[in-house]
């Protein structure tokens, strides 16, 4: 019994005519996001740098989400989620989702206690 995979990516949006030629365009996809991650990571705009959001530089959330992009879609179409029933699929994609917030509020909130105490002068800045 085999089990027809959908040939399409982005709900439907670009539908391929076989296996071959949509992992060639999941494979473009990813390469663009990751060329954007890249040209960034190497430009690293001052309009990004410069500005904070939640205690982070902006282009460090940039990083974030677009990771979080691609670890989605690989596991959306590589691992085949999209053919999965939903409840499935919200256990094993909203899961790691809130972890990784969790651990962004951790990873936030440790260094700026860390900071404050360099910056209050009780550890001196030794390293």
């Amino acid at each position: 019994m085999a089990h027809e995979h959908k040939l399409e990516i982005f709900r439907g949006l670009l539908k391929f005519k076989s296996n071959t030629s949509k992992i060639w365009g999941v494979l473009v996809f990813l390469s663009v996001v990751t060329a954007i991650e890249v040209a960034l990571g190497i430009a690293k705009p001052t309009v990004l740098t410069g500005t904070n959001l939640l205690g982070m530089k902006l282009l460090n959330w940039i990083f974030i989400i677009l990771t979080l992009v691609k670890a989605y879609y690989i596991a959306w179409d590589f691992m085949h989620l999209r053919d999965e029933k939903s409840s499935l699929r919200r256990a094993i994609v909203w899961t790691p989702i809130f972890l990784v917030a969790y651990l962004v509020f951790i990873l936030l909130f440790e260094a700026d206690y860390v900071y404050n105490v360099y910056k209050d002068g009780f550890v001196k800045w030794n390293f």
